[in-house]
């Protein structure tokens, strides 16, 4: 069978994302603007359609519906190569009333669903990471080696593990030990690569090294329905250790760019990293694009601007104003006069005609976008926010907090305006 016939692929939706916050406030992690014109759901889908994957199941629960909006505006297939994206929200059910309670209870809900298509190998990805990978290789070592359950890992030097699941490993690659997020350096120190591991890596590391779990897992369809046969409802914290010592579990080594986008401050400087020379994530890639919605917007105009370092979505309008070292969502509006520098803006959903125009400046509420004369500095403003004329924001020397009246919020050291959002003009943070 080839890979598109025999293997499944499940993307988890996310949580309420509350370390995303207030990023999260209308919307799930996945669906969270990337990059100018992307959401991050756009990465795992993308990865699966370059691996030949095309049946993919898409698991949401909280704050669903921009999520929703934009994978079935974005990916249709047509009849005759079987492929879909089908968004699977909790439901209630005979056996249960309550939402998912986890990665492997809502996978264990959805198994039903799944057993209407056939298939051999289950591909389980998280929806919130930013990288590019090729399944077919990991999908390769699995049937290689006659594993139950493969872990996607990447190599971490032991000063950068904080926070991440961390597996100790055989020269053969079989997992002797998986751990959550350990915080004793000795426990750390005995799960380091070995030295034939260690020189067998692309890029080996003068530090030791550590396998971090990516979230993302290969699993046999009769292991995975064994694997669930419980109550458990963590695969990192639960499935993935108590399958140890019973089942066959390898790690795959993947070492490419991956970044974890889990907090405000990730989210922020993984989208700044985009604006560099050589960025970490190459959206260039001509084989192995990343898709998204094909919204049919106009170049951007830029009048009489000094920009540095930029990334502009489509339909910007940016007039007389400097720019430096940011990212620019679809249907950005910069006045003139206006300086951002380490700043992501994401844009707007729709453009304001003259009418609306008035009516809002009625109101007291600003041009969507950045009005005129505006200084900003290490901030996100979200979506459909407006900054009044002459407002200054700079997140350097802020403590997190909120700030102009709820307007305005500072998370892990960036300033975030909120979607939808305004400020009245003169509004200084």
């Amino acid at each position: 069978m080839t890979t598109q016939k025999r293997v499944l692929a499940v993307i988890m939706g996310g949580g309420r994302g509350t370390r995303l916050h207030p990023l999260t406030t209308e919307r799930c992690k996945p669906a969270v603007p990337l990059a100018g014109k992307y959401r991050l759901v756009d990465i795992p889908i993308s990865n699966c359609l370059n691996s030949d994957i095309n049946r993919i199941f898409l698991l949401t629960q909280f704050q669903t519906a921009s999520l929703h909006r934009h994978v079935q505006g974005t990916y249709h297939f047509d009849p005759f190569g079987k492929g879909f994206v089908d968004i699977m929200s909790a439901e209630q059910t005979e056996k249960g009333s309550d939402w998912y309670q986890g990665t492997a209870d809502a996978v264990r809900r959805n198994l039903i669903h799944f057993r209407a298509f056939p298939h051999d190998l289950i591909l389980i990805l998280s929806g919130d990471q930013l990288y590019r990978m090729d399944y077919r290789k990991i999908i390769e070592q699995h049937l290689a080696t006659g594993a139950d359950v493969t872990l996607a890992t990447v190599p971490f030097a032991v000063s950068k593990v904080g926070g991440l699941g961390l597996v100790q490993v055989h020269d053969d690659l079989s997992i002797e030990r998986f751990v959550e997020k350990p915080k004793d350096p000795a426990v750390v120190d005995s799960l380091t690569l070995s030295a034939a591991l260690q020189g067998r890596l692309k890029s080996p590391s003068i530090e030791k090294q550590c396998l971090a779990s990516m979230g993302i897992y290969v699993f046999n369809r009769a292991a995975l329905a064994n694997a669930l046969d419980n109550t458990m409802t963590d695969f990192g914290k639960e499935v993935i250790p108590g399958l140890l010592g019973k089942q066959k579990v390898f790690a795959y080594i993947f070492e490419g760019y991956w970044e974890d986008i889990g907090t405000v401050r990730a989210f922020y400087e993984a989208n700044l990293a985009l604006a560099q020379p050589l960025p970490p994530f190459n959206f260039f890639e001509a084989s192995a694009p990343i898709y998204t919605q094909d919204r049919y917007l106009p170049a951007s105009k830029l009048n009489k601007c000094a920009i540095d370092h930029v990334v502009i979505g489509d339909g910007s309008i940016l007039t007389d104003s400097t720019i430096k070292h940011s990212v620019l969502g679809i249907r950005s509006y910069i006045g003139e006069g206006s300086v951002l520098e380490d700043t992501v803006l994401m844009g707007a959903d729709y453009y304001e005609t003259d009418e609306q125009l008035a009516a809002n400046l009625a109101k007291g509420r600003p041009h969507l976008g950045v009005g005129r004369g505006c200084r900003v500095k290490g901030a996100i403003i979200d979506k459909n926010a407006r900054i009044g004329d002459g407002c200054v924001l700079n997140a350097e020397g802020k403590v997190d907090g909120v700030y102009a009246n709820g307007a305005v919020i500072v998370r892990d050291g960036v300033l975030v305006v909120p979607k939808g959002a305004h400020l009245p003009p003169g509004t200084v943070v």
